[in-house]
């Protein structure tokens, strides 16, 4: 009981002198995922009686049906407030202990006549009485009725053998029970001990964490300008970073459209001057082969046909008049040429690079700002801390452990007085066991002795000495029976109605918490508190704090700031206001002007270099003409094809000068194909690439340009009336992230205080050790187990002195028998 009075006083301890102030909670997870050290106690909060609990059990159930009504919650409460009146308490007191007052009543109606019959039956035996007398008639069931008595004899000393071997358990459980309870008592003192060291580590943890916290907001203040501005930028790149590829494109364009018309300008005065040539040397050539068919050597009639064969040939040899006359770019190159002096691509790059450099324009804006909520980051930390030191945390420790100190002094003194005298209890409990053990022996000596030395053929008068042994045993158990029963009864009576009651009033109702549900009532414990603990601790005993409530958060292991309701003391919300602190870190940034210059995407220059570009007229060139006459050949004959055919006709003619004229314009063909026709077929192969090129490059120019331009004020329009809005969201959502932290930070300190820092778990295991391990196990159950063991075989004595008596009749030897002639008794 010394256990449980000092945690209950230890309990009352903390919550006087917590009573200076801590803080509150509220529980939220996080990015950080903060999370307290668990602590590790040693004291198992769980109680295992090893095989002992079996024999527990059962006299829990011999309890039940003794005792079965549930715990008088109300009749409890009646009698500890005194208002009842006593004829009421008495019935209603009567009413619940009415198994344990007749099982009493039986006892001591056993202790009060068993002596009487002890004394009557002795004197009746003095007097030759009540089988006194050392005769015994032969009968025929006699031999029948000496086999029932010995095994019903025998079965009662087997139940008698049961009861003691309870009594020893009990005795060797109570025997223990005292080194247990000081390991018990030295691992609970020490989880005490460990919770009062390990709270202040606590306290530095919580305090430690915020550092954490704050150096992660630094480092999102110190990326200001990849966080707030590539938000920004992000924000704008959908809008306009399309249109500024557009732009560029379109001045990709504009440089191919100018290579492609260099390069078909150049084509076409090729294909202009190549056809002037070209028509001057197949004219001097057919003027060449006239002037040679007109030669006398075509006179004969053989040669005659070949000449007119190449003479109507020749007109073959002309070139294509169109590729000279196809319209010259010259203008429109010009115009190109003019356009290409304003760099758009330029222009267009400056407008992304006036995007690109908001991160650092917002650098160079935040730095005050960032520098003065750095400040105040700290000094949220100094104002934490500041708040730890209010907390009389310290100053309680030092109490508790004091306290604790004088109370494991006093708990190791009065436990050494405790084992000085246990040898009483266990020396009592053992002359007890040991003397119903002796009170068995004679009964099992007697069996052995008068089983083994009975001889059926001998008379009672001539039994011999072993028979005759066993029949004293007996009468020796019997009388020791008589002599120690009553007072055996009598310690189990005064054992069983202590144990019985402890057990359905203390035990049960403790493990159930009926018990707690009395001591909460209100005005109960003092009558002008309604709230026992509420009272001792707070200035309002209306406030529900029960001991139940208590007991059940500090078995879930909850801190003692929840369970012990310390908000109405120290409320942590008006110390660790998140409110006030993001407040102050709003206001900071309510400073943050951010201001970015106009943003112009593409200046009128650009605009106007579309718009040349779309006025040039390069999409209304003749395409289609130039790709016509792109695949038409220079010459509306092959040369090479025409220049064979002449050399196969001039081998036809006559050897001579016609002949040999014909073969050297021949040859002269083929180089006029190989000097002028192919550089200008070379030619037309480069104007038909570029015409393509160019139809491919300014198809729709005129629409696209002013697609481009469209799409280009509208993301101007875009920018210039969206960036302050951008600009605002993205610095809010930059600023709930890093209050976010510190409301995630303030919101975990309160959840570690209230429900992880200093859990009462230790408290409720000292509290279960002192009543439920202590008091119920290592006494009381014990305690039930010995009146249980030995009453039962206190009980049994009776039919076994019974049986005792009946039965050595037939093992001691006579002094006188019944004789028999010829059937008759003498």
């Amino acid at each position: 009981m010394a256990l449980l009075l000092d945690v209950l006083l230890l309990l009352g301890l903390w919550a006087n002198t917590i009573s200076g102030g801590q803080p509150a909670s509220t529980n939220r997870p996080g990015d950080f995922n903060y999370e307290l050290p668990a602590t590790k106690y040693e004291t198992r909060d769980d109680y295992e009686a090893g095989p002992a609990g079996l024999l527990f059990h059962m006299v829990h159930l011999f309890l039940y049906v003794v005792q079965p009504r549930d715990f008088p919650i109300d009749s409890i409460r009646e009698i500890l407030k005194q208002k009842s009146e006593p004829s009421i308490d008495y019935q209603k007191v009567a009413y619940y202990e009415m198994g344990i007052i007749i099982c009493a009543v039986l006892g001591l109606l056993f202790v009060i006549l068993m002596p009487v019959v002890g004394f009557f039956f002795c004197m009746c035996r003095c007097c030759n009485k009540c089988g006194g007398k050392m005769h015994q008639r032969q009968k025929k069931s006699g031999r029948c009725q000496r086999k029932c008595f010995a095994v019903s004899l025998l079965v009662m000393c087997f139940l008698i053998s049961i009861g003691i071997f309870c009594g020893f358990v009990a005795n060797i459980h109570v025997q223990t029970w005292m080194n247990n309870t000081q390991k018990l008592a030295t691992s609970n003192f020490k989880d005490l001990r460990t919770l009062l060291n390990e709270t202040p580590k606590q306290i530095h943890y919580i305090l430690a964490q915020y550092n954490t916290t704050r150096d992660q907001a630094f480092s999102d203040l110190d990326r200001i300008h990849t966080l707030l501005g590539a938000g920004i930028l992000e924000k704008l790149k959908p809008e306009v970073v399309p249109v500024l590829n557009d732009v560029k494109a379109m001045a990709t364009a504009i440089i191919r459209t100018h290579e492609s018309l260099e390069n078909m300008e150049n084509s076409l005065q090729s294909l202009s001057n190549g056809s002037s040539q070209l028509n001057n040397s197949l004219t001097n050539v057919k003027d060449n082969i006239q002037n040679s068919l007109n030669d006398n050597d075509c006179s004969s009639a053989r040669d005659q046909e070949t000449c007119n064969r190449v003479r109507a040939s020749l007109s073959q040899l002309e070139i294509n008049p169109e590729l000279g006359q196809l319209p010259s770019v010259d203008q429109q190159l010009s115009r190109v040429n003019e356009i290409l002096k304003t760099d758009l691509d330029k222009l267009a790059t400056q407008g992304s690079r006036s995007l690109e450099d908001i991160p650092n324009t917002i650098k160079n804006q935040t730095t005050e700002v960032v520098a003065d909520v750095k400040a105040v980051l700290n000094s949220i930390g100094h104002n934490i801390d500041s708040v730890s030191q209010q907390i009389p945390i310290q100053s309680t420790l030092s109490s508790f452990e004091d306290y604790l100190n004088d109370t494991e002094y006093y708990f190791y003194y009065y436990t050494s007085i405790v084992e000085k005298n246990d040898s009483f209890w266990w020396l009592s409990s053992l002359i007890i066991c040991f003397l119903l053990s002796l009170i068995v022996l004679f009964f099992y000596l007697g069996l052995l002795c008068g089983i083994c030395g009975y001889d059926r053929h001998a008379t009672p008068t001539t039994r011999g000495c072993v028979s005759n042994m066993g029949g004293i045993f007996l009468m020796t158990g019997v009388g020791l029976s008589f002599l120690f029963c009553w007072i055996l009864m009598f310690i189990v009576t005064l054992t069983f109605v202590i144990g019985a009651n402890m057990e359905k009033l203390v035990c049960e109702p403790y493990a159930n918490k009926k018990l707690f549900q009395v001591l909460d009532t209100p005005y109960l414990l003092n009558q002008d508190w309604k709230y026992f603990l509420s009272g001792m601790m707070f200035s309002s005993s209306d406030i529900e704090l029960t001991f139940e409530q208590v007991y059940s958060d500090c078995k879930n292991d909850k801190g003692v700031y929840t369970a012990l309701q310390l908000q109405h003391i120290f409320n942590i919300d008006d110390h660790l206001n998140i409110q006030q602190h993001t407040g102050n870190i709003m206001r900071e940034f309510e400073n943050l002007n951010l201001r970015l210059d106009s943003i112009t995407l593409l200046d009128d220059a650009g605009r106007r270099n579309l718009q040349e570009f779309a006025e040039s007229g390069v999409d209304k060139l003749a395409y289609d003409t130039y790709l016509a006459q792109a695949d038409k050949s220079p010459v509306k004959t092959n040369l090479l094809g025409f220049a064979s055919i002449l050399e196969a006709e001039a081998n036809r003619l006559s050897s001579g000068s016609l002949r040999q004229s014909l073969k050297t314009e021949a040859q002269t063909i083929r180089t006029i194909y190989q000097h002028q026709v192919l550089p200008m077929e070379q030619s037309l192969s480069t104007l038909q690439q570029s015409v393509q090129i160019l139809q491919h490059t300014t198809s729709g120019l005129p629409t696209k340009v002013a697609k481009i331009l469209y799409n280009l004020d509208s993301a101007q329009n875009f920018v210039t009336n969206n960036t302050s809005s951008i600009i605002v969201k993205e610095t809010k959502q930059f600023v709930t992230t890093i209050i976010g932290y510190f409301e995630h930070y303030l919101q975990w300190v309160k959840f570690a205080i209230s429900e992880k820092m200093a859990t009462c778990k230790p408290m409720a295991t000292a509290l279960d050790s002192a009543v439920k391990v202590f008091l119920c196990g290592y006494t009381v159950d014990p305690l039930n187990l010995f009146w249980f063991g030995i009453g039962k075989a206190t009980v049994f004595l009776l039919p076994a002195l019974i049986l005792a008596v009946k039965l050595a009749k037939y093992y001691r030897q006579m002094q006188s028998e019944d004789i028999y002639d010829n059937g008759v008794r003498f």
